[in-house]
């Protein structure tokens, strides 16, 4: 494999699998519908998604894989969404929340009849009160923040950010008999993953465990030395383990400045984000054994994620969180359109959404609460060696939330 990189090598291997899937898959249906379903009725009006992402700055990769996921469905009905075929209308996200919302009212002047995306939980906070007036449906396919509540047009495809703290906080609690270091970005995101990890520990009886959490400057791009005064505090308290929240650049280059401080990666803990995708091939052997919680991982068994995972390596790369969230929230819309029964308008849109009922999704099959986020596992991953690439292998499960 000399002269392969990571992400040449999975692509490799993703075209091989992809072609033998043909070759024994011919006669495979879509995921709308079943060999034993009659053929479902197919319209000429189109269905106008609007796709508001990251298409700039720190967090583009992320808004990459949100594109990538909801592309690949795509591909597995033709272009079409309940039997209409789709017009995708994209904006740029940006750094911060007014900029998403200025994408969001460039994407209704366009007539959109849904939209998927937003990475930043400030930005989906932000475009929600638009979201409402509007009566659009907006599909998150990141992390949400937790107080975003009995919003009825707003769903997530992913998970409330306090749910990676709490699914890794009861493993920490039962697993690390010593104190947990915390370190964070100072956003909506940082402080949600913190308080679920504080709850989780809270129900184990065991706060006294946990160091008063230090809060680092929220940065899309920060500097070389821009986590020097945290990483200095964390090495004073002499933890058994360290708990962090950052994403995309920021989790980059929060992991170098931490193993250039002469701390054990081995020790370090997190939400799915600190080692996902680009990440993690950014960081290579520096991340082997960290260890976060997940929604998904690329390994996990199950036909529907064998199907995707195939096809999404043979294209993209290793698929991520972003990818699965965003190719669910594809599905959950083409599924929702298709209830309409051919006359789709934004309203009957949020309402067939919370009537779509099991997903089978990547990763493993879910459903909408009442909250209008996904009741789904949780996994702890540690990064370590598949063959000739790194992985974020699975270890355990962590239970269900949601």
């Amino acid at each position: 494999m000399a002269g392969i990189d990571r992400r040449g090598a999975l692509k490799l291997f993703g075209a091989a699998g992809a072609a033998a899937a043909a070759a024994g898959l011919g006669s495979a249906c879509s995921p709308a519908q079943s060999p034993d379903e009659p053929t479902a009725p197919q319209y000429d009006s189109p269905v106008r998604i609007g796709l508001l992402v990251p298409g700039t700055g720190g967090y583009k990769p992320i808004g990459d894989e949100i594109l990538n996921g909801f592309r690949r469905y795509l591909q597995t009905t033709g272009n079409r969404l309940g039997g209409h075929p789709v017009v995708e209308e994209a904006e740029d996200e940006g750094d911060s929340a007014e900029t998403a919302r200025e994408g969001l009212l460039r994407l209704l002047d366009r007539d959109v009849h849904a939209v998927v995306g937003l990475a930043s939980s400030a930005a989906i906070m932000e475009v929600s009160e638009v979201v409402e007036q509007e009566h659009v449906p907006l599909l998150g396919a990141n992390a949400s923040p937790r107080d975003l509540q009995g919003v009825p047009y707003v769903w997530r495809t992913s998970y409330l950010n306090q749910e990676p703290g709490l699914a890794l906080g009861r493993h920490l609690a039962g697993a690390v008999d010593g104190p947990v270091a915390i370190v964070a970005q100072d956003n909506l995101t940082g402080t949600d993953a913190v308080a679920g990890l504080q709850e989780a520990y809270a129900t184990a009886q065991a706060t006294d465990r946990l160091a008063e959490p230090i809060f680092t400057a929220d940065e899309s791009q920060p500097g070389e030395d821009a986590f020097a005064a945290a990483l200095a505090q964390v090495r004073d308290q002499d933890p058994e383990a360290v708990f962090c929240v950052y994403a995309g650049a920021p989790a980059v280059e929060f992991v170098r400045q931490y193993v250039d401080a002469g701390l054990d990666p081995a020790r370090l803990h997190a939400p799915a984000y600190l080692t996902e995708g680009e990440a993690l091939e950014a960081l290579g052997e520096a991340a082997v054994g960290i260890r976060t919680s997940a929604n998904y991982a690329a390994e996990l068994r199950g036909g529907a994620n064998r199907a995707f995972a195939v096809g999404y390596r043979a294209e993209f790369g290793t698929p991520t969180i972003y990818a699965v969230a965003s190719y669910d929230a594809a599905a959950a819309l083409d599924a929702a359109v298709r209830l309409t029964g051919g006359e789709p308008t934004r309203r009957q849109i949020n309402l067939t959404l919370g009537e779509i009922g099991l997903i089978d999704s990547p990763r493993g099959r879910w459903q909408f609460n009442q909250a209008r986020t996904p009741t789904q596992k949780w996994y702890l991953r540690e990064v370590g060696h598949d063959g000739p690439v790194l992985a974020n292998l699975v270890l355990k499960e962590l239970g269900r939330l949601g």
